[in-house]
């Protein structure tokens, strides 16, 4: 019980002193004098001498059941609950007041946990009224869990976690969600996907469901993030002088790694975010102080890194950049400084309060890809992708949205890593020729196709599918991730991509009013050029999100319009992007909405005054 035992003692010293005995009963000087000097030894944190000391009123005062469950009470804070239990079972729970028959409930449910005795646990612990203090009610609910656990119900105990845990923080949060997802885990697959399935949108168990899929191996259609209001629209008040839910830390440390296989995606990443932190002076928004740090690129370098940045001051920390550093810092015991990881962990582990994840996830792409052809009624899908990680991940995930938008996936082919002769994986597809199957005839003009083709593949080798797929005749609508395209204008090039759409970060076609000009930026830094404009957008990102991100995970619906993408946090603190849609003609890719905004957006910036990382 580590967890809760600092509340506990808080409510223990609060009872004693407030003298709690029942109203009927008269105490004399000297009872008085002893009670306040057993609550002054429990003030003190001298439980076991506390708890001596109420057993010994309890041998004279006329309310001795409520000296016992002090002194129970004390022992159980000093970690002796075992000497608690001679006397425990024999206050007299009728002779109790207040709350003291719902503390004794919670104390005899300890015990009894303690004894192997579940049952008795769990019938003390879910009686119809229980009510007990605000301070005990983290006890309550463990204490439930944990009978619930033993008893086998693994989905009532995971029910319990979760109503804990808005009200945990730090290590204890991330403690309770690992066991959380676990039990869910200890389910089973199917039976999940059955409760899933079941489940309305909103049900607050349903995130965590998703959770222990994930961990089970099974791709998750997960609601795509609903943007409801811009961050910075709203003042909080008259007179106020900051846009509403702009908090920006007055010293920031980023952490990235400076050398290795990952230096020139931090290098990207650094000079987008140092971008965004020099304009921010156009719109006079506050600049805190920002010291980058090394990461290393290993577990101990960023530990190092983080604790160097906490020692010198830091108020927030962005960054690291790997999933193996990132799990590191998730890890710790403790995360004094809030965190804005710039990945995802390795063990798919929850960020805990004061920690939020933001990263270039393939699975955002895929999903968005199903979403975007599903709203067009294309709802048959082929799938071709090629081998690398990005795109099998981007594969599954949009295999599992096409579904839950009722749609299906009517073949699935990987091209192989080398070699130009694509005929055999197009052939294997049987994907109608010409319109010539029955469930899909041929649309009217300007009509959706209710068949399209989804590919993830490096610009080289779509060049070679597309004119590949024309020549067997299949004539089908072609949606992609943004790996098609390379970032640049080569209408040359491109022309064999004419027609494709694809998901991107708006910054590359500046479809996003208030960010710098990519032209003009891109002319002055390489990085910002070709495929690393997306890390430079993404350290953009990593600078706008810095005065937003609590605001983003506290309000469901807000979001930031970044240069990656519309920027939402789930209840993980998990940003989540919406991507923009293009499309190539005549060679050139162009979006296909034109700007995310309105050029008259507000400013999103107070008032004058005041691993690839990209493959998650």
């Amino acid at each position: 019980m580590r967890l809760y035992r600092a509340a506990g003692i808080v409510l223990l010293i609060s009872l004693a002193l407030s003298a709690c005995v029942p109203p009927t009963a008269t105490r004399s000087p000297a009872e008085i004098a002893a009670s306040q000097q057993a609550d002054a030894l429990a003030q003190q944190g001298k439980f076991e001498d506390a708890a001596q000391a109420y057993l010994a009123l309890a041998k004279t005062s006329a309310t001795p059941d409520h000296y016992r469950l002090l002194a129970a009470e004390a022992y159980r804070q000093e970690g002796q609950l075992d000497r608690a239990a001679p006397f425990a079972n024999d206050i007299r729970r009728q002779r109790l007041t207040g709350d003291e028959p719902s503390r004794l409930d919670l104390l005899q449910a300890e015990l009894a946990l303690k004894q192997h005795d579940a049952n008795r646990a769990l019938q003390l612990t879910t009686q119809p009224n229980i009510s007990v203090p605000p301070a005990l009610q983290l006890r309550l609910l463990e204490l439930r869990a944990q009978a619930m656990q033993e008893t086998g119900d693994y989905w009532g105990a995971a029910r319990s976690r979760m109503e804990m845990d808005s009200q945990l923080s730090g290590l204890d949060q991330t403690q309770n969600r690992k066991q959380l997802v676990a039990l869910l885990v200890k389910l089973g697959a199917d039976p999940l996907k059955q409760r899933a399935s079941a489940m309305q949108q909103g049900d607050r168990m349903l995130p965590w469901v998703n959770e222990a899929l994930t961990q089970l191996g099974v791709a998750v259609a997960r609601q795509q993030p609903a943007l409801e209001q811009e961050v910075g629209t709203m003042t909080p008040g008259e007179g106020a002088n900051v846009r509403e839910g702009y908090k920006m830390p007055a010293r920031v440390a980023l952490l990235l790694p400076a050398n290795g296989n990952l230096a020139a995606a931090s290098s990207a990443i650094r000079e987008g975010f140092f971008a965004a932190y020099a304009d921010a002076s156009r719109n006079h928004a506050p600049r805190p102080l920002v010291r980058v740090y090394d990461s290393g690129g290993t577990a101990a370098s960023a530990i190092k890194a983080y604790q160097q940045a906490v020692t010198d001051g830091a108020q927030l920390v962005i960054g690291p950049l790997t999933r193996g550093e990132v799990s590191a810092l998730f890890g710790l015991s403790d995360l004094p400084v809030a965190l804005l990881a710039l990945n995802h962990p390795d063990d798919k582990s929850l960020p805990a309060n004061g920690v939020s994840e933001f990263g270039l996830l393939p699975e955002t792409e895929g999903a968005q890809a199903a979403d975007h052809m599903a709203e067009r009624g294309t709802l048959t899908a082929y799938v071709i992708v090629s081998s690398d990680d990005f795109a099998q991940r981007a594969a599954t995930a949009f295999k599992a949205e096409i579904e839950a938008r009722g749609g299906k996936v009517a073949g699935m082919g990987n091209l192989p890593a080398t070699g130009v002769n694509f005929a055999p994986t197009i052939t294997g597809l049987g994907m109608p020729t010409d319109g010539n199957d029955p469930g899909n005839p041929p649309s009217e003009a300007g009509g959706a196709s209710t068949s399209g083709v989804f590919i993830s593949m490096r610009p080289q080798q779509a060049r070679l599918l597309l004119p590949q797929l024309k020549l067997a005749r299949v004539n089908l609508p072609v949606f992609g991730t943004s790996h098609i395209y390379a970032g640049v204008d080569d209408a040359g090039a491109n022309r064999d991509l004419e027609g494709v759409e694809f998901c991107d970060a708006p910054w590359l076609f500046d479809a996003q009013p208030g960010l710098p000009n990519r032209g003009d930026i891109a002319a002055q830094l390489p990085a910002a050029r070709g495929t690393s404009a997306r890390l430079f957008a993404f350290g953009m990102d990593a600078w706008s999100l810095a005065p937003y991100v609590d605001w983003l995970r506290a309000h469901p619906g807000s979001y930031l319009p970044g240069a990656s993408g519309q920027l939402t946090a789930d209840q993980f603190g998990r940003v989540r992007r919406v991507l923009v849609w293009a499309k190539f003609q005549d060679g050139l890719a162009r979006p296909l909405n034109g700007s995310l905004q309105m050029d008259s957006a507000p400013a999103l910036s107070p008032p004058v005054g005041n691993d690839q990382p990209s493959q998650g």
